[in-house]
């Protein structure tokens, strides 16, 4: 339920705050005060598109926040995931969805102070609010929500939403089946390239170490006959004698050795030497590990012509597949290994596709069985939901109006083929949609005596605001939103169907909170809350000013709307029938509804 309304800087409302109860609200004032200003502020809170257009003027932005109690949804499911999905927590089971709009355009939504997306917005929206406005009865216009009713009214919107699932999943194979066959020569260009590529990958038996390791052998055999210069040489300093050049060299580890015998000596003599000893051994024991490596490793660099042609060649290749396919060999070896993978694939899409088909078969026969069973179902809420709308109708002073809910199969769509013996006629081949195997359609023949024909042809706009009027309440109880608001709702309707609507207005409350503009005081005397919008002009500027009628405020207004202005105390006296006649309907609807349940 919507408890508190509050807004900032928009269109021409500087700053109002409203406050709703529990049952029927009414929002009257002249036209062009601002009450459908009003809803469109409660749109932009709830998730609509807004604009710069809806900041006033001179304003840096505008801003509207609402407070809904939510404890009545708690027990819902698409409630409680949705709460899930979004990670949002109700605070003392009240939700305040707030909508700051910048006056570049910009805007940011915030649910309980968090910020979220504007769908997100529009999700809670959808759950909390249900906004009918001139464009909404209009829509009653179009055949296409006119299966969105009659599901509604028969309750099979949960089967509706699963035979959907299957037209969806349907549709998802033969998209795949499509992109199979679709272009076989493609399809074998592509299989030559790949089969090519795996088999060029695959030969060269990468290992992603293995280009470092080649670098490493090319750089020593280009450089063999250096490398083993270098290390005889070393050697040679290390451990060798050469008497043959201009001065005699003799080996570090030959000095080394005597000095260790040396001191060895003088570790005898004196005992203090003896550590210096022991260093002295571990460095010659080093030395001749040293020595010893580099001599083996001297004896074993050759050069190999050959084997660096071999590798030369190794490193041609890597450096070609590197190009092609990858930046690095483990690059290249995963394209290899999707590229495979992919080969597998293709080489199998035509079992793979056959095994679609059969899939895909096999869903239109669930697809044509189920949309039979929504049919049935369809066809028995039919009668009933037009019964139902006629004495509505009638309710609404739309005298003894025909409605008739037009059920025939659909002319256009995917067809499928009844199971055998699904409704007596084996084989019988259907078309669907996603709503099912049906195109429904409101008729209605406003006189006696008329064909029925489609709204568009025939209902005026009062009559569609009526129409949308008695559906609603027809589907109220089914109608799980908490909070209804009607804008409109009185147009084209006169005095005399002014009572009848306030009467269907008021028994919606019995399931909602309901929230009304309206220009009619028969309509407007129905509510428990009254609020009078008017426009005043402060330092130059126009605004909306909003007040909430205590009892005498409220005859005042009524009478206004009655009789006009300057109220008179013949008006007042008849605004006040007017309230007391109501009073005594409601009483009466009251103890009736109380012994129907």
């Amino acid at each position: 339920m919507l408890l508190e309304l509050a807004i900032r800087n928009f269109a021409i409302i500087r700053d109002l705050r409203l406050t709703f109860g529990p049952g029927l609200n009414a929002l009257t004032g002249e036209t062009g005060a601002g009450k459908s200003i009003i809803i469109d502020a409660l749109g932009a809170v709830l998730g609509a598109r807004v604009s710069a257009d809806f900041v006033r003027t001179g304003a840096p932005g505008a801003w509207v926040e609402a407070v809904f109690a939510v404890n009545r949804l708690a027990g819902r499911d698409d409630f409680r995931h949705l709460l899930e999905e979004t990670g949002v927590e109700p605070e003392d089971g009240t939700l305040i969805l707030t909508r700051d709009i910048s006056a570049s355009g910009r805007s940011t939504a915030r649910i309980n102070g968090r910020t979220v997306t504007a769908s997100t917005l529009a999700q809670f929206g959808a759950l909390l609010v249900d906004i009918h406005g001139q464009s909404e009865h209009l829509s009653l216009l179009r055949p296409a929500i006119h299966v969105d009713l009659l599901d509604r009214y028969a309750g099979t919107v949960e089967e509706r939403a699963q035979f959907a699932a299957l037209v969806r999943e349907y549709q998802q194979i033969r998209r795949q089946i499509e992109q199979i066959v679709v272009d076989e020569r493609e399809r074998a260009h592509r299989i030559d390239l790949l089969r090519f590529q795996v088999e060029e990958i695959s030969a060269a038996r990468l290992r992603p170490e293995e280009e470092e390791e080649l670098e490493h052998e090319r750089l020593v055999l280009a450089n063999a006959e250096r490398l083993a210069r270098l290390a005889a040489e070393a050697y040679q300093l290390l451990d060798g004698e050469d008497e043959a050049g201009p001065a005699p060299v003799v080996g570090a580890l030959n000095g080394l050795r005597l000095a260790v015998e040396r001191v060895e000596e003088l570790a005898r003599v004196d005992a203090a030497t003896e550590p210096l000893a022991n260093q002295l051994r571990e460095a010659l024991y080093l030395l001749e590990d040293a020595a010893h490596g580099v001599r083996a490793y001297a004896e074993s660099v050759q050069g190999d012509p050959a084997r660096l042609a071999e590798v030369e060649e190794r490193l041609a290749l890597l450096k070609q597949l590197k190009r092609k396919y990858g930046a690095t060999l483990a690059e290249v070896i995963a394209y290899g290994e999707q590229a495979a993978r992919e080969l597998h694939d293709l080489d199998t899409s035509e079992q793979r596709a056959e095994e679609l088909r059969r899939h895909a078969d096999a869903l239109l026969e669930r697809i044509a069985a189920a949309g039979e069973r929504l049919s049935q179902r369809r066809r028995a809420a039919a009668g009933a939901l037009a019964r139902a709308v006629e004495q509505a109708i009638a309710e609404l002073n739309m005298g003894r109006a025909r409605f008739v809910v037009d059920l025939r199969p659909l002319a256009s769509g995917t067809t499928a083929r009844l199971p055998a013996g699904a409704d007596g006629r084996d084989g019988r081949e259907v078309t669907f949609d996603h709503t099912g195997l049906d195109r429904v359609e409101f008729l209605i023949a406003p006189n006696a005596g008329e064909a029925p024909r489609p709204l568009a042809r025939i209902a005026s706009g009062g009559e569609t605001a009526r129409l949308m009027l008695a559906l609603k309440s027809i589907l109220s109880a089914a109608d799980a939103t908490p909070t209804l608001v009607f804008d409109e709702v009185d147009v084209g309707v006169g005095g005399r169907s002014g009572q009848p609507v306030g009467e269907k207005l008021w028994s919606l409350t019995q399931e909602h909170q309901v929230i009304v503009i309206s220009h009619l005081p028969q309509i407007a005397a129905f509510a428990e809350d009254h609020y009078r919008i008017t426009k005043v002009e402060r330092d130059g500027r126009t605004e909306t000013q909003i007040d909430r009628l205590d009892d005498a405020a409220r005859i005042d207004e009524l009478a206004a709307m009655l009789d006009g202005l300057p109220v008179t105390a013949a008006s007042r006296e008849n605004a006040r029938a007017m309230l007391a006649r109501i009073e005594q309907w409601k009483r009466q609807a009251g103890r009736v509804a109380a012994g129907t349940r």
